[in-house]
């Protein structure tokens, strides 16, 4: 890679630390300065737990940092060489985001600015961020292409991420700044986050608690496990289109009652299941085309549901003794 020096918000998220392990693992000519309010949203002593991990490299600085402040951010960075940002901090949830809709327009609408006109003021020229396969709304013509429409958002938080994407375009045109959206598609895997399904499946189920199926074990989604996303993030990295959107997802669709008994059949039991309605502002299927992810990016993801369930379950099996806590 040719940078020197990059800036990872969400640092300590579950891409975000994905993400900076990989570069720190693989670049020792790289810093990061990764930043993240740590919010209580879920647990911080997961996001510590991530950060331990993190500061074990001599070239990672973190610094705990709400980028919805622009005082805070600017002067914390005004005299730091920044070449690229990636821009993976945001509130996240669906449903959260129907609950408290405050902090959705304060860290993903106020906080993207900042992160924007940050790079503008620093004159740094690119930024991948992320947006997310909820933009697409409730559309049912699959797979979801980049060029659909996605002016029907059923979700504040969907809403935030169009206003990113919007947002990025015009920084864009009036700077110059190369901006990479990446619509990622239900993201799972080791240190996952404790409010996605996954994660809530095998500790109920390890912990002999019913499990919550919603939508009636009808949704279906284009699971995406993180390497696959850490690569499509390193792609995008590595290019400079002046402003572009792609789909990061799977491109296989899977009902959810499949990836339960899958999830069953690695932790070795049997789940109790309680089946619900679908909630408001979920989806009840995603599919992502990765036609142009593969073309400009070379996206190929290569991790298929049963591998990346293995792998999942395996890795919360064996840390069992502290994930029950969180």
């Amino acid at each position: 890679m040719k940078y020197t020096s990059l800036l990872i918000t969400g640092a300590a998220g579950f891409i975000g630390f994905h993400l900076c392990k990989y570069i720190l693992d693989k670049f020792e000519d790289i810093r990061i300065f990764g930043i993240d309010n740590l919010n209580d949203y879920y647990s911080p002593k997961l996001k510590d737990r991530r950060l331990d991990i993190l500061k074990n490299h001599n070239n990672f600085t973190f610094k705990k940092l709400d980028f919805s402040n622009w005082e805070e951010t600017y002067n914390e960075f005004k005299e730091i060489e920044i070449d690229a940002i990636i821009h993976l901090g945001a509130q996240a949830g669906v449903r959260y985001s129907i609950e408290n809709p405050w902090v959705y327009i304060k860290s993903n609408d106020l906080g993207t600015l900042n992160v924007f006109e940050l790079a503008r003021k620093k004159d740094v020229q690119k930024i991948v961020y992320a947006s997310s396969s909820s933009v697409y709304g409730g559309k049912t013509e699959y797979p979801y292409k980049e060029d659909m429409c996605i002016d029907s958002p059923i979700s504040l938080y969907a809403a935030t991420k169009i206003s990113n994407e919007l947002l990025a375009s015009v920084y864009s045109h009036l700077y110059g700044i190369n901006a990479i959206g990446l619509r990622f598609f239900t993201v799972y895997g080791e240190f996952g986050r404790p409010d996605m399904a996954f994660w809530k499946f095998a500790k109920n189920i390890l912990s002999e608690a019913p499990i919550e199926v919603y939508n009636y074990g009808k949704m279906v989604r284009d699971f995406t496990y993180i390497s696959d996303i850490v690569d499509g993030i390193i792609s995008a990295l590595n290019k400079n289109y002046k402003n572009e959107i792609f789909n990061l997802g799977n491109d296989n669709p899977v009902e959810l009652e499949y990836a339960i008994s899958l999830i069953e059949r690695y932790l070795g039991k049997h789940a109790e299941k309680k089946y619900l309605p679908i909630q408001p502002g979920d989806i009840p299927k995603t599919w992502a085309d990765l036609e142009k992810s593969k073309k400009m990016l070379g996206y190929n993801p290569k991790v298929s549901i049963e591998d990346g369930l293995k792998r999942f379950t395996k890795w919360f099996k064996d840390n069992w003794y502290w994930i029950k806590n969180i």
